[in-house]
């Protein structure tokens, strides 16, 4: 199992994003992403800080030497993927050849509305996501790309300098088993899902690799991760302090909590061990605000070595 960390950065001073990624680099993480809103999720109205994704994306390169720099995930709807292409291959060489990107369909639709996007139906945000990674796939590996869909257009498009990496992987987010998997498993190098329960987990690998075969693809060819909140705490009280955390971040935690790791510290193996048995090979913990940098020093130096 590898371990990545998951910061959506918001309701935090920047500083502390710094910390939290400094921290998951030094200890061997091999993963570090951002979000893609412009709001808080869940929504709170706009009121609170939200730091734009690119950018933070970037400061998470320049203030890292080992982990790959990644998102889960766009808004397929956000940006042109031209313009997508453009930024992550840029990303690649500001971070020495460590950008992933991640795409999905995007469902926020108050800040979709609130910054001007149409918010289109679920159906014409699936073809866009279709239609983007297909864009994206071409220009980071071909000299020109051509591609005429239904909502975005590429006529002799060029994208240099090309990534460092011979291949930047391109991941697709999310667990519809009639779209998005499909997506993921025609088109995408990963495949990323969230906070379900490990029995769920299953289920959607299963669904990946059955259309894995449809298409003809080996299913190994497709990294697969499970994103899961971070709500351990040292002893019982921060232990507490982190289920009410759960509650306040939208969770509710009867329903969701499987697929947290929650509790004490030293209860996360068994946790993280039943993901593993569900088919995941990396698991990104969603690291949100505030922050208990003590349960996550913990967890550090007390789970992650198990997993080594």
């Amino acid at each position: 199992m590898n371990f990545g960390i998951h910061t959506g950065q918001q309701n935090a001073p920047y500083q502390d994003f710094v910390k939290a990624w400094k921290m998951a680099d030094a200890a061997g993480f091999n993963w570090i992403s951002v979000w893609d809103h412009f709001y808080e999720a869940p929504d709170r109205g706009g009121d609170g800080p939200t730091y734009e994704t690119v950018a933070m994306m970037t400061a998470a390169a320049a203030a890292t030497t080992r982990a790959r720099i990644g998102v889960l995930v766009m808004s397929a709807g956000y940006r042109p993927p031209a313009l997508l292409a453009k930024m992550i291959a840029t990303l690649d060489h500001i971070s020495n050849g460590r950008a992933n990107l991640g795409i999905g369909a995007g469902w926020h639709q108050a800040e979709y509305e609130a910054y001007g996007y149409t918010f289109p139906s679920l159906k014409a945000r699936m073809d866009m996501l279709e239609e983007s990674v297909q864009i994206i796939q071409s220009m980071l590996a071909n000299d020109t790309t051509t591609f005429e869909g239904a909502h975005y257009r590429v006529r002799e498009a060029k994208l240099y300098p090309k990534p460092v990496q011979a291949k930047l992987p391109v991941w697709v987010g999310g667990g519809g088993e009639k779209r998005t998997i499909p997506i993921a498993a025609k088109h995408a190098d990963g495949w990323n899902i969230a906070y379900v329960p490990p029995e769920v987990y299953r289920r959607k690998i299963a669904v990946l690799d059955q259309w894995c075969e449809k298409f003809n693809r080996d299913p190994q060819t497709i990294m697969r991760s499970i994103n899961t909140g971070f709500y351990l705490g040292t002893d019982k009280k921060s232990a507490a302090r982190g289920l009410q955390q759960m509650a306040q971040d939208g969770f509710n935690v009867e329903r969701t909590g499987p697929g947290m790791l929650r509790g004490l510290v030293s209860e996360a193996v068994e946790q993280i061990r039943a993901f593993e048995r569900a088919g995941a090979t990396q698991m990104n913990i969603a690291f949100r605000p505030p922050f208990d940098f003590e349960a996550f020093q913990a967890f550090i130096e007390e789970a992650v070595p198990r997993f080594r």
